[in-house]
């Protein structure tokens, strides 16, 4: 049976502003499960980022602030930690890969021995044999030469190197619990492939819990065993993998879905793409947060905000256009005829990538 490893209870996440206090994340709620990949997907300034700074309780540096909620790790709620506590476990139980691989290291260090710095400080091991578990973890990665390698700067490497220097951090420790922001970001397709499948090998072996944070679909269709779509601060649509890609029941998640080159596009054709932007956190619209985007919105979705709807096997949508379903399968009548296409086998809509 899967353990719930850490779980979020309705955390809300706020930024002191001249207009009040701006939320990035209202009121998200999440699990992760020993030897589960966890994936919250959405476009760039959805509240991804700030989810997982909270979790690591590093938003307490980025000048934000948890206004409320729980976060349990082994069933101990981080949020009311001090920082000499946490500083015990990040790095140790809880480890996260950021997105930008020149401010997470520091220049005026050698890259193995900031990753040694890791196993010296959690493990208790002396610098020698610290130094070792740097190179092979460099090694691991794909880093070429790693004896040299973890000898230079961050400045004498490239930045898809310095985010396998991230990732090697992350790692070396070997955490229960690790955040992935946008991990293969900076590297090429075929060091990205390599990067996802020793994320994959650590989970399997060490049954770690991964967060992984994208706005790829198509790596997130790939690693991913629960998905979590996020839009302005909130989650929108929540299930399983199978779930998500096969029966998507919020029009957000289906344009993210629709954007995918080859998911409905034709070769020499556009590819689709959402209209509008997400909106300012400083003017969220009212109701549905996504409806001035939402072809096809009604008045409810103007006035009246969604409330979660569980379509069955733990699938959950925050859509109006989907009140009344019963079966994930079903679309709601509500929907175009645009949204609802989709090959039929046995009576059930199926997508396809």
């Amino acid at each position: 049976m899967s353990v719930s490893l850490l779980e979020i209870k309705d955390l809300t996440v706020g930024f002191p502003a001249e207009q009040g206090i701006l939320k990035a994340v209202d009121r998200v709620s999440l699990k992760m499960e020993e030897g589960k990949t966890f994936c919250l997907v959405g476009e760039s300034g959805s509240g991804k980022s700030v989810t997982s700074l909270s979790i690591m309780r590093l938003i307490d540096y980025d000048g934000g602030d948890i206004l409320s909620g729980e976060i349990f790790f082994h069933g101990e709620d981080l949020v009311q930690k001090s920082q000499e506590e946490m500083i015990k476990l990040r790095g140790y139980k809880l480890a996260m890969i950021f997105q930008e691989p020149m401010s997470a290291l520091n220049p005026v260090f050698t890259v193995g021995d900031q990753i040694a710095e890791a196993v010296m400080l959690h493990q208790k091991k002396g610098k020698k044999e610290a130094w070792q578990d740097a190179i092979e973890m460099l090694r691991l990665v794909g880093i070429p030469a790693p004896e040299v390698r973890a000898r230079q700067y961050p400045h004498e490497l490239s930045g898809g190197m310095c985010q396998r220097v991230v990732i090697a951090m992350a790692l070396v420790c070997k955490p229960e619990v690790l955040i992935a922001d946008e991990p293969t970001t900076a590297l090429d397709v075929t060091v990205q492939a390599q990067i996802l499948d020793l994320l994959r090998q650590l989970k399997a072996e060490l049954n770690m819990a991964i967060l992984l944070i994208t706005h790829d679909m198509g790596v997130a269709a790939e690693v991913a065993d629960q998905i979590a779509v996020m839009y302005a601060g909130v989650i929108v649509e929540e299930g399983t993998v199978e779930q998500v890609f096969s029966h998507p029941c919020h029009p957000y998640t289906l344009g993210l879905l629709k954007s995918i080159p080859g998911y409905e596009s034709e070769r020499g054709k556009d590819l689709y793409a959402i209209p509008g932007n997400i909106p300012s956190l400083a003017q969220l619209p009212q109701g549905c947060r996504f409806h001035p985007r939402c072809v096809p919105a009604r008045e409810k979705c103007r006035l009246e905000e969604p409330v979660p709807h569980d379509l069955g096997s733990g699938h959950v949508v925050k859509c109006w256009l989907s009140e009344g379903a019963e079966r994930a399968e079903k679309r709601s009548p509500d929907l175009p005829a645009d949204m609802n296409q989709g090959e039929v086998n046995g009576g059930k809509e199926v997508r396809t990538l």
